[in-house]
């Protein structure tokens, strides 16, 4: 997979399927390169398979599909080049879509009502005067921001406190296609004093449930609730009475209890989150403590869809194991939970209707494909990977399981290039720490392998997927046992032939990045480094970071391990990767360690990437996210050839299907000379 061969990636999103189950849509994305935006269609298929996936919309950006209770409507958010999400409106017998709304933030994913005659949604609503309110005032002539809680901001979103997420409610006119009409605009139901989110309707359609925040210690905890409130508005009433982090509230059939996902118990401080899962409980609607339906400590829940998903008497729940994501059935009477998909899969979204369970489900070839699943019978039903696996240029990851040195396994993935070696090696550390590396297609990985190298990576301890011991084994000592866990799991792999033991990097982003910048401070075994979108200084994270406060404490424990107090003992060749606009690691945290190694003269770079937070190189704009891989090869070129060893005047590889030159912007990227500590020109 060459860098460009991002504009070729076709991601589905969660599929909404029919109430009769013969259709389901689902709003596929991709990124365009030419434009700098990213694109997304909604597209239609039949579950028996009998015709081709085909395009529903055309919209700039159309997503969050979802079938009316009767089937006569699909509502969708659909934004144009830009703008915010509002919510459409289409007819499922055909015709063309309407626009519902004009959200100064745009809309959330749409929720029907059981009549299918009304619509509910989030939105966050600005304070007068604010984002784009008051004509003709910039954001930077705003009055004064003045803050006085801790939770006031997230990344990729920005302040909070000025812009609540509140629930709202759309009556539709009898005939919502009826252009001479005009729509009645959203009731505001909630008033967002909690952060207001993941609506829900009772059966009978007099009331929503929605998650908040409205406790006394809520802006000192992470403790979240489902609340109820009558859809014509009103007072809410608290219905979880614990300690609990409550998401995606599901009425049962019968309306006497909800589904939610939660972790049950956070402690009594209500920050004790570290590692703990999230997983399916009830709770009576009467009001009560949650009551797990799975084992927090074994089921950690690990699709996408933005609700708990109840069909059939059952609910159905992506829970993470070793790498994958499988999708269980959980019957709501108390049954053995049944295994609908397994294996080398990861489930990213769950959808069902009329007796037919839908997902998306992504492999190591591909991004997502929509699979069906009846009694006895699985059918795929897309081929969205196809136009990427045409290219050749994709590569099967082996799983592999080693033994670190205290006896404990640890389980990873090696990605081998074509051709006999010993190719040069590139191992990568994953983020969270609670999370994993799988069975899904990870470009950065696909892009490495295409340009000659051999890429290793685990899921050590601190990992999510393989039970809550294994989790919780780096709580407050970052550094100790999830070093010893990458390291075996790296040695293990160098035993190959194929991996040059003598040419080996290495790349970590987020707590990844933290780990590599530590590793750096230890060894000089690295011929050079990538430090991205990283926690270099725990002390300062705690302060900056829109989750430091509580996260620190949290994980890293009172007395955490910095990198950059000890980065006097680096001496690998380091590019430090940042976001400007990141929140979560901010970008102090990168600015500073490359300080620190330009003064002691190690060879260092500074790539910063301006408007962009800290999902960069999962969603950061098309453009950018092509630099970066530009960048990224550009540098390993010039420290860690595929090709042998580095040197300044080495041509690029005439292959261009294995080693595609290193071109930046059109431009080809030059890096200094080993031990010159000098900046990198753009020629």
């Amino acid at each position: 997979m060459r860098p460009a061969d991002l504009a070729l990636l076709r991601t589905p999103g969660v599929p909404a399927v029919s109430p009769d189950g013969r259709m389901a849509v689902v709003a596929v994305g991709r990124p365009d390169l030419d434009a700098d935006r990213y694109r997304g269609q909604l597209w239609a298929v039949l579950t028996d398979g009998s015709a081709p996936a085909r395009p529903l919309t055309s919209g700039a950006r159309d997503t969050a599909p979802a079938f009316s209770p009767d089937g006569r409507w699909l509502a969708y958010l659909s934004a144009a080049d830009g703008g915010h999400p509002q919510l459409h409106l289409l007819p499922t017998a055909g015709g063309a879509p309407r626009r519902l709304t004009d959200a100064p933030l745009g809309c959330g994913v749409p929720v029907w009502s059981p009549d299918s005659r009304r619509l509910a949604f989030v939105a966050r609503v600005p304070e007068p005067g604010r984002y784009g309110t008051a004509e003709g005032v910039p954001p930077e002539a705003e009055p004064p921001r003045l803050v006085t809680r801790l939770r006031h901001r997230v990344d990729d979103v920005g302040y909070t406190a000025d812009r609540p997420s509140c629930v709202f409610v759309l009556d539709l006119p009898a005939d919502p296609l009826d252009d001479t009409a005009e729509l009645p605009q959203p009731r505001q139901v909630t008033d967002g004093r909690g952060e207001d989110t993941d609506v829900a309707w009772s059966p009978d359609g007099r009331t929503l449930a929605f998650v908040s925040a409205r406790h006394a210690r809520a802006d000192r905890d992470l403790v979240r609730d489902v609340w109820l409130v009558p859809v014509t508005g009103g007072e809410p009433r608290r219905v979880t009475r614990g300690r609990g982090e409550c998401r995606m509230p599901a009425f049962d059939p019968a309306g006497a209890s909800l589904y939610v996902t939660a972790r049950p118990d956070l402690g009594p401080d209500g920050l004790d989150v570290a590692a703990r899962g999230l997983t399916l409980c009830r709770v009576p609607v009467a009001g009560g403590p949650l009551q797990p339906v799975l084992d927090p400590r074994e089921h950690h829940r690990g699709d996408d869809t933005p609700a708990t998903v109840l069909a059939e008497g059952a609910a159905l729940v992506g829970v993470e194991r070793r790498g994958s994501v499988a999708l269980l059935r959980v019957p709501l009477d108390g049954g053995a939970p049944e295994t609908l998909v397994d294996g080398p899969f990861t489930v990213r979204g769950i959808g069902a209707g009329g007796g037919v369970v839908v997902a998306t489900v992504a492999h190591d070839r591909s991004a997502g494909e929509l699979v069906a699943l009846t009694p006895g019978r699985r059918r795929l039903l897309t081929g969205f990977g196809s136009a990427l696996g045409a290219t050749g240029r994709l590569h099967r990851s082996t799983e592999r399981t080693v033994v670190a040195p205290d006896g404990t396994r640890v389980h990873g993935w090696v990605t081998v290039p074509e051709g006999p070696g010993p190719h040069p090696v590139l191992l990568t550390v994953h983020g969270g720490p609670f999370t994993q590396y799988g069975w899904s297609l990870l470009d950065e990985t696909q892009v490495y392998a295409s340009a000659g190298y051999a890429v290793v990576q685990c899921n050590p301890r601190g990992s999510s997927g393989y039970g809550e011991e294994h989790a919780r084994a780096v709580v407050g000592a970052w550094g100790q046992r999830d070093a010893d866990d990458v390291l075996a799991f790296l040695d293990a792999a160098l035993a190959d032939p194929a991996l040059d033991a003598g040419r080996v990097g290495v790349h970590g982003g987020s707590y990844g990045g933290f780990l590599t910048a530590l590793l750096l401070t230890r060894t000089d075994r690295f011929a050079a480094a990538v430090v991205e979108r990283a926690v270099t200084d725990p002390a300062s994270f705690a302060g900056s970071s829109d989750i430091g406060w509580w996260y620190a404490a949290a994980y890293m424990g009172p007395d955490p391990v910095s990198p950059l107090a000890q980065a006097a003992a680096i001496r690998t060749p380091t590019l430090v990767v940042h976001s400007e606009q990141d929140e979560r690691c901010p970008v102090e945290q990168g600015r500073r360690l490359f300080v620190a190694l330009q003064q002691q003269g190690v060879p260092s770079a500074l790539l910063l990437f301006p408007g962009e937070g800290h999902e960069l190189s999962r969603s950061g704009r098309p453009r950018h996210r092509l630099a970066r891989f530009e960048h990224l090869l550009a540098w390993w070129d010039r420290w860690l050839p595929a090709g042998g060893q580095p040197s300044r005047s080495r041509a690029p590889s005439a292959d261009t299907t294995s080693r595609p030159p290193s071109r930046v912007h059109g431009k080809t990227a030059t890096w200094p000379e080993p031990g010159t500590g000098n900046p990198p020109s753009i020629s």
